[in-house]
């Protein structure tokens, strides 16, 4: 392991360059205004080793909900109140890099959040999809949080029945089954930030990688930042071809259920049980 005076410039990390190109595009896309939306990617030692050493701590932060399944694990999360425009010109106060404390019932700043800022608010419910998700797919590492436009727009206009909102979705874009075979999971109105909407959330998670908030916003689960981003992306190409329709009168023809049977067997994808009529 590098010594303190070899250790590289954290600036110079991969996994910050990612999380700030898309913090900032996400900002850019019109998903995250002002302080909205937050992120978590669970990092490797090995990625932070030569940035960073694990027992320099600069504080130790308690968390209300403790998260002993993570006990140990580093992360790199996007600071509470901070507006993701500002995240290539400074991530020295966006982003903090953490680990999970002994228990997981505080965390310990290793780097970022300069200013005293403290990690996202919805770093429980973070948390929680992680554990959720970490039982499915050792290889899940990334959740994000934002206010997509035509998803949002969408929970005004289409029941938020999840069987017929996945369904519009999938039969408006071919790829959709392909990309989110498991359908998107629909919790009720909640109070964001707090522990109700963090536990509902992490249970949708355990059947769907994408949960989305009515009004709100959506949560999305990923191996990597980009297969969560796209994800997510993919899903909102979708809702906003649904809100140009606008009416659905004017539909002439679409995808039909055995075009969708057929798109899942041959890129060989499982759809969710109940959703499509064959």
């Amino acid at each position: 392991m590098p010594t303190k005076l070899q250790r590289k410039s954290v600036e110079e990390a991969p996994f910050l360059k990612e999380m700030r190109n898309t913090a900032y595009n996400m900002w850019r896309m019109g998903w995250d205004e002002r302080n909205g939306g937050n992120i978590s990617y669970l990092l490797q030692k090995e990625e932070v080793s030569p940035y960073l050493d694990e027992e320099q701590i600069i504080r130790s932060i308690p968390i209300q909900t403790p998260a002993k399944e993570l006990e140990g694990k580093l992360f790199i999360v996007t600071g509470s109140g901070k507006y993701f425009r500002n995240a290539k010109k400074d991530p020295r106060n966006t982003f903090g890099i953490i680990k999970v404390g002994r228990n997981g019932e505080s965390i310990d700043l290793l780097w970022g959040l300069e200013d005293g800022s403290l990690p996202t608010s919805e770093l429980p419910a973070h948390f929680k999809s992680h554990i959720e998700r970490r039982k499915l797919d050792s290889n899940h590492r990334v959740i994000i949080h934002n206010h997509a436009t035509n998803l949002l727009a969408m929970t005004f206009m289409h029941e938020l029945d999840e069987a017929k909102f996945t369904k519009t979705l999938w039969q408006m874009c071919t790829e959709c089954i392909v990309v989110f075979p498991d359908g998107i999971g629909i919790l009720p109105w909640l109070i964001p930030g707090t522990e109700e909407i963090g536990q509902k959330t992490a249970e949708k998670m355990q059947e769907n990688r994408l949960v989305l908030w009515p009004h709100h916003g959506i949560f999305g689960a990923g191996t990597t930042i980009d297969e969560a981003f796209g994800l997510i992306e993919t899903a909102e190409k979708a809702a906003q071809i649904y809100t140009i329709i606008g009416d659905p009168a004017r539909i002439k023809q679409t995808i039909t259920d055995k075009e969708l049977a057929d798109l899942a067997k041959a890129f060989h994808v499982q759809p969710r049980k109940g959703i499509i009529n064959v």
